[in-house]
């Protein structure tokens, strides 16, 4: 993963993104151990909450998950992010959205790499079985009714959670 003004390695799960105006190149660790924790799922349907620069939506769509939706409130990162599936070869539908008051759609897996509060405002909003969420320190862990800790990731200081709907 990376932007295009790096070399990224050759082969189906190299990812280039251009982050033009959205956030995320896929270098920052909440992004890697959201994709780690991704990959220990059976692939399904999939939402990506606060999509950015679409790195971890689009990386779902190459380990198989379908259909992957991302949403982010700001609509630069939505075209960003449409635009860097296009140059990736996959398909996501992405829309501008606040995940905290529009409706949510269902979906097997969410993947949610914001700040804490945000996390733990939209876990009880989602319909769904998993939840990847990140975008936190280490010293941070979500506390939700009905979701259960299931794994957890840490580096550099930061930290990734797989959770498990109760």
């Amino acid at each position: 993963m990376g932007p295009p003004w790096e070399d990224v390695p050759a082969g189906p799960e190299a990812i280039v993104i251009d982050p033009g105006r959205a956030f995320g190149t896929g270098a920052h660790p909440t992004t890697r151990l959201s994709l780690e924790l991704l990959q220990e799922l059976d692939p399904g349907s999939l939402l990506d909450v606060g999509c950015g620069s679409g790195i971890l939506a689009i990386a779902a769509a190459k380990l198989g998950f379908a259909p992957v939706v991302a949403m982010d409130v700001d609509e630069i990162a939505v075209a960003v992010a449409l635009e860097n599936a296009r140059a990736n070869g996959v398909e996501i539908t992405a829309h501008t959205a606040n995940a905290l008051e529009d409706e949510l759609p269902p979906a097997d897996v969410v993947v949610a790499n914001v700040a804490l509060d945000v996390v733990e405002l939209l876990l009880p909003r989602l319909d769904a079985a998993w939840a990847v969420t990140s975008g936190y320190l280490d010293s941070e862990q979500p506390a939700v009714d009905r979701w259960w800790p299931r794994d957890r990731r840490e580096v550099d200081g930061w930290a990734a959670d797989l959770l498990e709907r109760a």
